[in-house]
């Protein structure tokens, strides 16, 4: 009796990514923007032709060729097969119909200011946010926060208040914004999530630049969720009084993981960099 041979399909290994790009060294020439152009699809290409400010126009289209990337180099999907699709609640993910070795592959982008970042795991939930510090268009610090009042829980902006100066307070405001953000970018439900229900106990509240910390605690409708885990870290050379870059990326627990790097370079990405020390080999967190 002779049986067919089984068919082996070669899964690439694939652990958890970080990436990051530096949108603000970036200065495309004309064909290398049309070359980025024509490496997107039509509805991406229509939705970054609506940013108004051309560095923020940069900073979408270097997160859209990022996912790209991700795609080809983890999954081994040419370039010219990559499919993305939204959600109902817009989160991009890969079309349904896509040759995916992983069922459950996660990624998420943020950008704002001079960076764009990628978040990327095989199979668990993952969120990604980075927020600039800066001072609010009109008004006050005091006045801002009173409009954002409903945003944070009490003890939240106990810590928040906590700091003597207004900077601080204001860093420490869009810290917590975007550990929230993370999470509702995680499970993808868009911005009708009641922001109160979320409470973050940040621990340390102070930062070094450079160093990762990962005991920040999620508390939903008051009981701790456990089963996710979060990670802070601000990158070096960007701390000042009037540029603060923190990532915020979120993704849920897991038995294992190795660090991934941060990649800085221009549109080849090319030159590679580690923004944080070595995690150990089994470790679950999230930046935020």
């Amino acid at each position: 009796m002779v049986f067919p041979a089984k068919r082996v399909c070669l899964v690439p290994a694939m652990e958890g990514v970080r990436w990051a790009f530096s949108c603000g060294t970036w200065l495309p020439s004309r064909a290398e923007w049309l070359l980025a152009v024509r490496s997107i699809q039509p509805e991406e290409k229509e939705r970054i032709g609506q940013f108004v400010f051309a560095r923020d126009a940069k900073a979408a289209m270097a997160g859209r060729l990022m996912i790209r990337k991700l795609v080809a180099e983890k999954l081994n999907i040419p370039w010219n097969n990559i499919r993305l699709q939204r959600t109902a609640k817009g989160k991009p993910v890969l079309a349904k119909d896509s040759l995916n070795p992983y069922p459950n592959f996660n990624f998420n982008i943020s950008h704002q200011g001079d960076y764009a970042v990628l978040a990327a795991e095989p199979e668990l939930q993952v969120g990604i946010d980075i927020m600039k510090t800066s001072f609010p268009g009109r008004g006050s610090i005091p006045e801002f926060f009173h409009i954002m009042k409903r945003k944070f829980t009490n003890k939240e902006w106990e810590t928040i208040r906590s700091f003597k100066d207004e900077w601080t307070q204001l860093d420490m405001f869009y810290r917590n914004w975007a550990l929230k953000e993370s999470f509702i970018k995680a499970i993808g439900v868009g911005l009708g999530f009641e922001l109160q229900r979320l409470e973050f106990d940040i621990s340390p509240l102070n930062l070094e630049i450079g160093q990762v910390y990962k005991e920040t605690r999620l508390f939903l409708d008051g009981e701790e969720e456990k089963e996710w885990a979060f990670e802070v870290c601000l990158p070096g050379g960007h701390k000042s009084c009037c540029c603060n870059f923190q990532f915020h990326i979120l993704k849920k627990l897991h038995l294992k993981f190795k660090k991934g790097h941060f990649l800085l370079s221009h549109l080849s990405f090319i030159l590679e960099e580690n923004f944080f020390p070595r995690a150990p080999r089994r470790f679950s967190f999230s930046f935020h």
